[in-house]
């Protein structure tokens, strides 16, 4: 058995706000660059030039990347050796996105309840939060920031297993088309098949955790986001202005289903794909 003081949560998640705000993922930095190279609409190229820079100032001078600093979602995977003390851990992850966004200076966007009071809680907590238990003695800590001019974009479709692959293809470029350009591309595309309607949306805000350069470990799997990734690119909408670059990549997770499902969720992620890792 492991013994982890909670405090060690906070002090890392807070770092872990500040760096995922401040700097791009490699692989999504590379993205934008790749896409400026096949980029074929001068005004495309303007706006990656633009993206690529702006990310370079955010990373060189430890400024936010976007003003939209997103709601703050961190997945756990918590080793079963470990045994936490010190106090609660929800608790130590919410103090911990806290203190990244009030010390880094990043935009606080949570509201408290959802409709009629819709009161900023000062802080961008509470924070979602999954947690999976996994053998081991660690603890695996992803950060995520969700800006909300694509997560209003996204969406789910339930479909019936006799819609197939290409029901899976049409209901996330309908989703896509749907979207336009207010989720602020080039986007990222998270797609989560199978579950329930509630488990393909946890799997879509998963898939946007792998690097974009890495497919799919299942070959079917690795087709499908190629595939994807081929038709919203030729969907014309480009980086924000219109373009071949839509999508610098689609990442797909699945999951076990009812015989009678086939639920397709579809989380759109912004150009500003953030997200930051460590294991303790």
């Amino acid at each position: 058995m492991r013994e982890i003081n909670v405090s060690e949560i906070t002090k890392t998640i807070r770092q872990l706000c500040m760096d995922a705000a401040y700097h791009l993922p490699k692989d999504i930095y590379e993205g934008l660059k790749k896409g400026r190279e096949t980029e074929e609409s001068p005004v495309g190229r303007i706006v990656l030039d633009q993206l690529i820079e702006n990310a370079e100032i955010a990373d060189k001078e430890d400024r936010p990347y976007c003003q939209d600093t997103g709601m703050t979602m961190v997945f756990l995977k918590v080793g079963q050796d470990v045994h936490f003390v010190g106090g609660d851990l929800t608790e130590a992850v919410n103090a911990g996105v806290a203190a990244g966004y009030i010390e880094g200076y990043l935009r606080k966007s949570v509201v408290g309840e959802p409709l009629f009071n819709r009161k900023n809680t000062q802080d961008n907590t509470p924070a979602i939060i999954y947690t999976d238990i996994v053998p081991g003695d660690k603890v695996d800590i992803q950060v995520e920031l969700k800006g909300f001019g694509s997560e209003n974009k996204s969406g789910v479709a339930m479909l019936v297993p006799a819609d197939g692959v290409a029901g899976v293809k049409n209901a996330v470029l309908e989703i896509v088309k749907k979207a336009g350009p207010n989720p602020c591309p080039p986007i990222v595309l998270g797609v989560g098949i199978g579950g329930t309607m509630d488990q393909a949306a946890v799997l879509s805000k998963k898939a946007l955790l792998r690097d974009i350069s890495t497919p799919h470990k299942d070959a079917d799997y690795a087709k499908l986001e190629e595939e994807i990734l081929e038709m919203v690119n030729k969907t014309g909408i480009g980086p924000q202005l219109g373009g071949t670059t839509t999508c610098l990549g689609v990442n797909i997770e699945w999951g076990p289903t009812h015989i009678a499902g086939l639920p397709v969720a579809v989380t759109i992620m912004c150009h500003a794909a953030r997200h930051a890792h460590v294991e303790l």
